[in-house]
């Protein structure tokens, strides 16, 4: 029953996406050297820099910046105005302290072109100017002003105070002196420019309403004599500034006594239809009427006392015919009453009819002379609104010019001078502790991103988690590098020794790597020569025989052997031979340091090891060794670039991979993968040797390698 390889079994452990402090402090402490070579670098070129470099003095006067001047008289607008909360307004207040045209004042107010500071600069301008010909000595003073600009600005620096409406302006000069009068100069040359901007805005503006009120003037001039013209041609007569025209004055006038007039015929029409119905004793005049009551009353008495004189005497008697003529006569007297009243309230309502019908006759009439002069005042109004425009306009300018004459010769300032500069007596830079702290920790930044750097470029396996994560193969032991001087023969006879605890270990792994235990056969192989395949294979055929196995080591390197030399053994036959059907397996046997362990050595190097290995001999030699040992141990030849390694891999059961810290690159490890796989080797595990044990921190999942020292001296003691 052949075991399952655990390469096939074993799937690699997910990544881990945090950050391993741990991991970068390793990378560091292996790369120290580095790191503290470039920082130790960076710092004494900072201390040779800050040395040798002029001391810089600089020199500061403070300014403050007022949004708005003091108001003499109110002149507002002249100038743009800004919100106390607008940045804009002192941001344009710094760039103009930055200006090329304030540098070239303050050059000019200092008459720095004769400052021995810039004697060379000036030199070089002079020959500049003798070497364009005959036109430049013209321009020679204002390019040599000009030079100094650029120097200026490049010492000028603006600090505004944070919260507050106040600047600083600096200077930095190799002359303290000269610090301090160009830091002056500047407050004094912004102070005087910034009045002379304010003089020259209100000048022109004056300039400007000259011009603009001589033109309204004239124009105002030309419109009103129009609208006199107009209006004497066309007899329209103005009787006020909103007021209405005569003409409509008495419409309205009319239309209102219309109004009463139709309100009164209403009126005298409802009473005299009252009056003309009926018998008109309910007329209100009728009612109202004391002739007409005391007539009526009369009738009563007349009436009553005919009725009751009738009870007596005949109606034909004379005292009863006296009676009734009376009462008629009463009747007719009241009719005549009541007739008159109906005729006054008739003659009434004609006369309020008539008044009417005058009314309206008068008031179409003033209806078309108003259309009239509306249509004719269209033309007057636009005259006049115009103007009154042209005059509006006019007085407008005539006071904004009379309030800038009055303002035009007083020097409205917004910006003081707080603090002025004073020499300085101490320089400014360079700060010694300053540039060194800036050039140690530049220096252990470069010195760290170089370390990161080389170990990102670095393609060889530093540890243990890494191999295992490159080969998908657990690995099962860590060898310790030896130090210089001590081979593996001398760290193997120390039994105390991490080298000899950790082929223990490797062993222990071994034991458990299949189902039956050890692997009968197993292959010891690298990627490149030199990563320490040919001890391990000696030094785990060791320490299994001293398990009491019966172990026979094979050197399989039919190109570069060496066994036959760590062991001290002739290599006259060997595997060599076998292969090549010269000698057979006991004739090729050698003993070995332990009792149960025998060795076969290479024998002569064959011109073509891959057709021996390729044989059938090859497969029975390992059966039969099969037979009598328990372990058949080979020490095969590096993978990459030999045919040797896949062809033995493939016959064996199990192939046990090593890897040299720090030498063994990552591509080289997966190219022999890739190379073993494909030849359908069962790669049973990896061994990382040669690793440095004073790293710290490093482990593969357990627990670090430290446990080679457990007990260390005092048990041997």
């Amino acid at each position: 029953m052949s075991a399952v390889p655990i390469s096939q079994t074993t799937e690699a452990a997910p990544a881990d996406d945090e950050i391993n402090l741990l991991e970068y402090w390793q990378i560091l402490r292996e790369r120290q050297w580095l790191v503290a070579g470039i920082a130790a670098a960076v710092f004494l070129l900072a201390l040779v820099f800050t040395l040798l470099a002029t001391p810089i003095f600089r020199a500061s006067s403070t300014l403050q910046i007022e949004r708005d001047s003091m108001k003499i008289v109110d002149v507002g607008a002249l100038t743009p105005a800004e919100s106390p909360m607008d940045r804009d307004f002192y941001q344009t207040q710094y760039e103009l302290l930055q200006s090329r045209s304030l540098a070239l004042r303050v050059v000019q107010d200092l008459k720095l072109v004769e400052h021995p500071q810039f004697a060379e600069t000036m030199e070089s301008v002079d020959e500049a100017l003798a070497g364009k010909g005959a036109g430049a000595p013209a321009s020679g003073p204002l390019a040599r002003e000009q030079a100094l600009v650029q120097p200026l600005l490049n010492g000028l620096s603006i600090e505004p105070v944070r919260n507050s409406r106040l600047v600083r302006v600096n200077f930095d000069s190799p002359d303290p002196v000269l610090a301090a009068r160009v830091a002056n100069a500047y407050g004094d040359a912004f102070i005087a420019s910034n009045l002379e901007r304010r003089f020259e805005a209100s000048s022109y503006a004056r300039k400007y309403l000259e011009d603009r009120l001589a033109e309204l003037k004239a124009k105002l001039e030309d419109t009103e004599k129009e609208l006199v013209g107009f209006a004497t041609s066309e007899q329209i007569v103005s009787v006020g500034d909103d007021q209405p025209s005569l003409s409509a004055q008495n419409l309205s006038q009319l239309n209102a006594s219309l109004a009463a007039a139709q309100d009164a015929r209403i009126r005298s029409e409802a009473a005299w239809r009252q009056a003309s119905a009926g018998n008109g004793l309910g007329l209100p005049q009728v009612v109202s009427s004391a002739l007409i009551q005391k007539l009526r009353e009369s009738r009563s008495l007349l009436a009553a006392e005919y009725q009751q004189k009738l009870r007596t005497f005949k109606p034909d008697y004379p005292d009863m015919q006296r009676l009734s003529g009376q009462i008629a006569e009463t009747d007719r007297q009241i009719a005549g009453e009541i007739g008159n009243i109906r005729a006054a309230v008739k003659s009434e309502y004609d006369a309020a009819r008539q008044q009417e019908s005058l009314l309206e006759s008068r008031l179409s009439g003033l209806k078309g002379d108003v259309l009239d002069l509306q249509g004719r005042s269209i033309q007057y109004n636009i005259l006049k609104r115009d103007a009154e425009t042209n005059r509006q306009l006019y007085d407008g300018l005539l006071q904004r010019y009379k309030e800038i004459s009055v303002v035009g010769n007083v020097g409205t300032n917004n910006i003081s001078v707080i603090d002025r500069a004073e020499v300085p007596n101490r320089r400014h830079s360079p700060r010694l502790s300053l540039n060194l702290a800036v050039g140690l920790l530049l220096g252990l930044f470069a010195g760290v991103l170089a370390a990161f750097l080389r170990h990102h470029l670095d393609r060889s396996i530093h540890s243990a988690k890494a191999l295992e994560a490159l080969a998908h193969a657990p690995v099962l032991g860590v060898i310790p590098r030896l130090d210089a001087g001590t081979t593996p023969a001398m760290a193997a006879a120390d039994l105390r020794s991490p080298f000899a605890e950790s082929y223990r270990s490797v062993r222990t792994a071994l034991q458990f790597a299949t189902s039956h235990g050890l692997p009968y056969s197993l292959l010891v192989t690298s990627p490149g020569p030199g990563e320490g395949k040919s001890t391990t294979a000696l030094e785990l055929a060791r320490n299994i025989a001293q398990l009491g196995k019966r172990v026979v080591l094979v050197d399989a390197d039919l190109r570069n052997p060496s066994l036959h030399r760590l062991n001290n053994l002739s290599n006259q036959a060997g595997l060599s031979n076998v292969l090549a059907g010269a000698a057979g397996a006991d004739d090729v046997l050698q003993p070995g340091s332990e009792p149960s362990l025998s060795l076969i050595t290479s024998g002569p190097l064959p011109p073509n090891p891959p057709e021996l290995l390729a044989g059938e001999r090859l497969g029975q030699l390992l059966e039969s060794l099969r037979g009598r040992f328990d372990m058949v141990v080979l020490d095969g030849p590096p993978v990459l670039g030999l045919a040797d390694a896949p062809l033995l891999a493939h016959g064996v059961e199990a192939t046990l991979l090593v890897a040299a810290a720090d030498k063994t690159r990552s591509d080289s490890l997966q190219g022999a993968r890739q190379r073993l796989v494909a030849a359908h080797a069962r790669i049973i595990g990896t061994l990382l040797t040669q690793f440095d044990l004073r790293r710290k921190g490093e482990s593969y999942g357990y627990g670090g390698y430290s446990y080679y020292s457990y007990g260390g001296d005092a048990d041997r003691k």
